[in-house]
């Protein structure tokens, strides 16, 4: 077996939905078993932070060990064996790409920031803070690929990082029925004020106007945020750019789904399927 190849996913994992393709066949073909192992350490580790029932103290442990077992193979030692399905693959893709730890060492602190916010019943006071948070929980992962494809100049890391930023945010008012079920809260405590919008009332079946509002507001700044990145995908040639276009359209087209009903996603959560793809590759194609 390729020691680099990407090892099958643990069955948790194949049961997510994904907004965005993972390793398609759009990535360069050599990059994919290091886009696969990003994407599996990821996913694994928060899974750690959000899945199943364990209480908040085991979450933060197996994060730790988590954590542990990145720093052991980055200084070239053994892994604790917990999960050879991630490590494995990790460990080439580190030495070979130079992949910069620290960056993955952030994604981890941000899944440790979900367990202390959700078991604490703490909020996000501001969007400040919100976005803050995603400089962890996603703008390392922009930062990663940009790596890969060699891209490091400062214009691109910062478009990077608006797209991905827009991503997490998008995919917070796509789940806000998911999360408010499992009180996980990224509506912020001032744009609840701001709307007068409480949190019982997007624990409740019915419309509120003002929801909607609160809704439509998060929805308008993420659209614009991610506009303001998505040239970045045209600068990045070959099948990077078209899968990074790609990208883009999906968080776009999740936008249109939402807006679609009314921007109501405390009632029902919009998904991407398989008829948006055409459209999705059309808006990707007159991205000039």
């Amino acid at each position: 077996m390729n020691p680099s190849a990407p090892r099958p996913p643990p069955a948790q994992a194949l049961t997510h939905y994904e907004n965005f393709p993972v390793a398609s066949w759009l990535c360069p073909p050599r990059l994919r078993p290091a886009i696969a192992a990003i994407y599996w350490f990821a996913r694994t580790a928060d899974d750690l932070a959000d899945e199943g029932d364990a209480p908040a103290q085991t979450r933060l442990d197996d994060l730790s060990t988590f954590k542990n077992d990145l720093l052991a193979i980055a200084r070239h030692a053994p892994h604790s064996g917990r999960w050879p399905e991630v490590f494995e693959p990790l460990t080439p893709v580190l030495r070979d790409f130079e992949l910069p730890v620290t960056l993955l060492t952030q994604l981890l602190a941000a899944f440790e920031q979900d367990v202390h916010f959700t078991s604490e019943g703490r909020r996000y006071e501001n969007d400040t803070e919100l976005l803050d948070y995603c400089t962890r929980s996603a703008n390392p992962v922009g930062r990663l690929l940009l790596h890969l494809y060699g891209v490091s100049d400062a214009a691109s890391l910062k478009q990077s990082d608006q797209i991905c930023s827009a991503l997490q945010l998008i995919n917070f008012w796509q789940d806000v029925k998911v999360d408010a079920a499992r009180a996980r809260w990224y509506i912020t405590a001032q744009a609840l004020q701001q709307f007068g919008v409480t949190e019982a009332d997007l624990l409740n079946d019915s419309a509120y106007p003002n929801a909607t509002q609160l809704i439509a507001a998060y929805a308008r700044s993420a659209r614009s945020l991610i506009l303001n990145g998505a040239s970045l995908a045209c600068r990045i040639p070959g099948r990077a750019g078209w899968e990074l276009r790609l990208v883009v359209q999906g968080g776009l087209r999740i936008l249109d789904k939402i807006e679609a009903l009314n921007f109501e996603t405390w009632r029902s959560r919009p998904k991407l399927g398989l008829m948006d793809f055409p459209v999705m590759l059309w808006r990707a194609w007159r991205m000039g």
